[in-house]
């Protein structure tokens, strides 16, 4: 990904654009490097405020691509919308007659915003939150149940094909390993429990899975800030992550040395 103006750079010709048309072009050169942190680009975010105050009273339109451009560098590739909320406030701020399409904006960003600060609580050596709901077999699901298992939280659906895709190593590592303490709780967004059961069946999924048929409302996908399926958290004895999003054979090898130290 790399961040771009208007297309590719900032629309125009005077100043303003040709200096924040420099600062992007470093930005890529950076991004196509693989430096995309906030730390790796800290030098390029300062010049967007440099040039920010160098053509403050500047018109409205001719001042604007800049601090656009640093929305874009927070939501396009640092993922960060508690930031790009904050630069909206200040358009707001400095430009009052953007009032209402900032609100908007604002109001829009309030999901996202509270779904990284969960996400940012979900990270390998922490915790994972607990739950207790009830299972498609009517059965009570409950994470402190699993207290001395190896766990792997599994966000999915049958409408997605990544999700599909990796089923295979899911249920490879289910088989070899679940004699040895490993589990599965599936946690699904269909809307069809006909549909759900079915799939279940036919793939011989035997592990409990929780579905309350609202998509990407589900209860535990809210909960859990899920934005995109498939999501994975792999837990340890302790109810501890000790792996997010593995796949194929980094599933297999995470739960091997997990059931071994067990």
């Amino acid at each position: 990904m790399t961040l771009s103006g208007q297309n590719g750079f900032a629309a125009g010709t005077n100043d303003v654009t040709s200096d924040l048309n420099a600062v992007i072009v470093r930005i890529n050169a950076k991004l196509l490097q693989g430096q995309r942190t906030e730390k790796d680009l800290q030098d390029e975010i300062k010049e967007f405020d440099a040039l920010y105050a160098r053509y403050k009273t500047a018109k409205i339109e001719d001042v604007a691509p800049i601090l656009s451009a640093k929305v874009g560098l927070y939501l396009q590739v640092l993922d960060d919308p508690e930031k790009a909320a904050e630069v909206f406030k200040q358009i707001k701020h400095d430009f009052p007659e953007t009032g209402p399409r900032v609100d908007e904006i604002l109001e829009s960003l309030k999901q996202p915003i509270a779904v990284e600060k969960i996400r940012r609580t979900l990270v390998e050596g922490a915790k994972f939150p607990g739950f207790d709901e009830t299972d498609l077999a009517g059965k009570p699901l409950s994470l402190a149940s699993y207290q001395g298992k190896v766990v792997l939280i599994d966000f999915w659906a049958t409408w997605c094909v990544p999700c599909r895709m990796e089923l295979p190593n899911v249920l490879a590592a289910y088989e070899k390993y679940h004699a040895q303490g490993f589990e599965v709780i599936g946690i699904n967004l269909d809307e069809s429990r006909p549909m759900l059961d079915r799939f279940i069946q036919e793939n011989k999924l035997t592990w409990p899975q929780f579905n309350d048929g609202k998509r990407w409302e589900n209860k535990l996908a809210v909960k859990y800030g899920v934005m995109s399926v498939p999501t994975t958290y792999l837990l340890d004895g302790e109810g501890k992550i000790i792996g997010i999003n593995l796949r194929g054979e980094a599933l297999e090898a995470a739960v091997a040395k997990a059931v071994t130290k067990g």
